[in-house]
């Protein structure tokens, strides 16, 4: 206390604007978590609302109201000073590696609190009790023990509590049902015990229980939540109901098991005398007419048995014969089966020869890619531009079958579909005969690409068991394990780590045949949001987005609850790390290599808003997740992940980082995502490319540090136009280009959505900008 005294004191003496309270506050827990590198922030003064210190947000009197530094590989421990915040609302330190224990002095002003994804041990501390505007708690994914505390009682604001994958134990706290406002409650991957009477009288939307000790009967109105999750618990299959109106109750029958008499399971309604009760009166007669009974019940038993593995017997002798013709016909017919129904791809290969993995593609005909890339404007129908890419009208059965198999496959294999068919039914009768060949319809313009159909993930789904085959069943996409990926990159080691991001890690691996991959290793609390059957729904659809401007997936793992994605390698990195990170590399992108970069990365949100079925939202567009292969032709990563990326802590995490770093659209303030913020953060990318510097850069005075406000009033004056451009291109570059393209971003970073252009337009826009610049170009590319 002293210190902190000490820190006022000098806070006092100073001029900023900040609460002294709260600023001796967060130079205390600056320094409990051992003064990480975190920009403005010092260990004693400062003015963290007044320099605005990352992560940090103010109220209008000054006094802090917000940390939220996420997935900053923060060490240390919390301190024991939280508490000397004077109107702190929220703490968000998730995803770091902070130890220690929750300290008891939390400010009581607070409506959320997230710490997970720490390392954090000991108990949850009784002092949460105080804490009466609690509205979420997130305390997942530490090492946190012992039992919930009994403090819930004035907690009826809460919404959300999550406390799932811990070690916390014993049974729920009596003042757990005070939670009258509580929607989600998540304790899964813990050990917890015990009966789940206190949640019965909430209003939950959202319940997982999963893998815990819970047992007892299930109370019936537990059984009507949306959203309930139970497995992994020793429950006792029976449902707890009221007892009935009588002046004796008597014990409820015992649970039902295998080859017991149909009698047992008669329930007490039905007038019938139950016999078996643990503790019911007993008489001479009863005991002889259950001695009766009993030899009869014996024998009717055994031939039920006797009965039962005959018909198993013969069953599985049908099958066996069945089950080869049955294959035979759905090998021909799984790659249209329903489950993994696919829309037909469009465009063939003038190259059809050559079937190798299509990773990095030459952009000068060395070979044209499987899916439509747009064409030039004028290859489009009239009117393109204005209702942008319309798809042509989906074809006949026939002629869909005929160009899927046009497709190259990447490998010739066979699925053996006894390992995943799920319907565990007699094997279909075979398809009726096709109807007769009619001539084919004239084909439609080449640039009217067909929409590509991607199913949307859903939880209601029949559960899809692993494949223990190589290839995911329906797809090219191979299944590896975790001791193959662990051998490809030195078991994760450092020097083989290529990013880190909300999702997870990325590590180079080297197959054995000297094959280069990129391994995405999701983050465990991501993972912990999939089942496994939907972990497959999600690879699956991330197999049917196959474009030549896109990170190709090539497999996947899912052993031992991780989850791994594994994508083609591109060679040159990140744009993010081309442009701020290797100067003798940014020297070499002329202005013609930045226009064909910012041209394919524009074809690739027009594919995923356009072409794809449903509409695909990128969520995370920045130049980091930009790839260049070793032709600098562009590969956007992290497609079809926004699915993990909108879940729970996640979702927040993705906002605020993209918020933080200049790439998030001013309608993501307010929870709102759509096709036009990926259009935004195109914007924000593409002055990265015009102008060489970093969507955010706290190096820079304090006009220049966001990218768009320093240069949105200077993209439509010529002179200051001409001091934005990159000084690394030594002035070579059209002038009539740099003012279109000038133009071009400035409607990408529109502030309203409706007033920015959807993607296809942005393609015909660089297009045309390309052609034009030909005859007058002063570079040499």
């Amino acid at each position: 206390m002293a210190n902190v005294a000490r820190m006022l004191l000098q806070v006092r003496n100073s001029d900023g604007y900040t609460n002294p309270a709260d600023v001796a506050a967060i130079n205390s827990l600056y320094v409990a978590m051992g003064s990480p590198t975190l920009p403005k922030w010092v260990a004693s003064g400062g003015d963290p609302c007044g320099e605005a210190w990352q992560g940090v947000s103010c109220d209008n009197m000054n006094n802090i109201a917000s940390v939220t530094v996420n997935a900053a590989n923060l060490d240390g421990e919390l301190g024991d000073n939280l508490g000397a915040f004077t109107a702190l609302k929220s703490i968000d330190l998730s995803n770091n590696n902070i130890g220690g224990s929750i300290p008891s002095n939390l400010p009581v002003t607070m409506t959320t609190l997230f710490l997970s994804d720490n390392k954090l041990t000991g108990s949850i501390p009784d002092s949460i009790s105080s804490l009466t505007g609690l509205v979420a708690i997130s305390l997942n994914a530490n090492n946190l023990s012992g039992d919930i505390p009994d403090a819930f009682e004035g907690l009826t604001a809460l919404v959300n509590l999550d406390l799932s994958n811990n070690n916390l134990s014993g049974p729920l706290p009596s003042s757990t049902q005070n939670l009258s406002g509580l929607r989600t409650l998540r304790l899964q991957n813990n050990q917890l015990s015990g009966t789940l009477d206190v949640l019965q009288d909430l209003s939950l939307n959202d319940l997982n229980i999963e893998n815990n000790q819970f047992s007892g009967p299930i109370p019936q109105k537990l059984l009507s939540i949306p959203n309930f999750k139970k497995d992994g618990n020793p429950f006792n299959n029976s449902t707890a109901v009221s007892p009935p109106p009588t002046s004796s109750s008597k014990p409820p029958p015992a649970p039902p098991f295998f080859g017991a008499p149909t009698s047992q399971q008669t329930p007490p309604s039905s007038g019938r005398t139950p016999r078996n009760h643990a503790d019911g009166p007993s008489t001479t007669a009863e005991s002889t007419s259950k001695t009766s009974k009993k030899s009869s019940s014996t024998k009717r038993v055994v031939w039920i048995s006797i009965l039962a593995i005959f018909s198993f017997i013969v069953l599985v002798l049908a099958l066996l014969l069945l089950m080869p013709r049955c294959f035979k016909q759905r090998r021909d017919m799984h790659r249209i089966s329903k489950r993994h129904e696919i829309a037909p791809y469009v465009g063939t290969r003038e190259n059809p020869g050559n079937d190798g993995a299509p990773g990095h593609l030459d952009r000068h005909d060395k070979k044209e890619p499987v899916l439509p890339v747009a064409k030039p404007k004028e290859e489009l129908q009239t009117g393109a531009r204005e209702g942008g890419i319309t798809p042509k009208p989906r074809q006949e059965p026939e002629t869909n079958l005929k160009k899927w198999s046009a497709i190259p496959k990447r490998d010739e294999h066979e699925i053996d579909m006894s390992r995943f068919d799920i319907d565990l039914m007699p094997p279909p009768p075979p398809p009726p005969p096709p109807p007769p060949a009619t001539p084919p319809p004239p084909p439609p313009p080449p640039s009217l690409p067909e929409k590509v159909i991607v199913k949307p993930l859903t939880t209601s789904e029949k559960p899809v068991e692993m494949p223990s085959t190589k290839h995911l069943p329906g797809t090219s996409v191979k299944s590896f394990t975790i001791a193959s990926l662990q051998q490809y990159t030195n078991s994760f080691a450092q020097e083989n780590l290529i990013g880190s991001g909300m999702l997870g890690s990325v590590y180079r691996a080297e197959l054995p045949n000297g094959k280069l991959l990129a391994v995405k290793k999701l983050d465990k609390r991501v993972s912990n949001q999939q089942k496994d059957y939907e972990f497959l729904d999600l690879v699956n659809n991330l197999d049917k987005i196959r474009h030549a401007n896109v990170v190709e997936i090539m497999g996947y793992c899912a052993e031992h609850g991780q989850r791994l994605l594994v994508y083609e390698y591109c060679s040159n990195g990140s744009l993010h790390d081309a442009l701020h990170s290797d100067d003798e590399f940014k020297r070499k992108l002329s202005w013609n290599a930045r226009m064909r970069m910012a041209l394919g990365a524009a074809r690739a949100l027009e594919y995923l808003h356009e072409i794809c079925e449903p509409p695909i939202i990128h969520r995370n567009f920045k130049s980091a997740n930009v790839l260049l292969d070793d032709e600098l032709a562009v590969h956007i990563s992290d497609c079809g992940l926004s699915s993990l990326i909108t879940s729970g802590a996640v979702s927040q995490l993705s906002g605020q980082l993209l918020t933080t770093y200049g790439y998030g659209a001013p309608e993501f303030e307010s929870g709102i995502y759509t096709s036009k913020s990926d259009v935004y953060s195109f914007g924000v990318v593409m002055l990265e490319l015009l102008t060489g510097r970093m969507s955010y850069d706290r190096s820079r005075s304090r006009g220049e540090q966001f990218l768009v406000r320093w240069a949105i009033p200077q993209l439509h004056d010529i002179d200051a136009l001409s001091r934005m451009v990159d000084p690394a291109m030594n002035g070579r570059y059209p002038v009539k280009s740099l003012s279109h393209f000038a133009d071009i971003i400035s409607r990408c970073v529109q502030p309203e959505p409706e007033f920015r252009p959807p993607m296809s337009e942005v393609v015909q826009d660089l297009i045309q900008m390309i052609r034009r610049e030909t005859p007058d170009r002063s570079d040499g590319d």
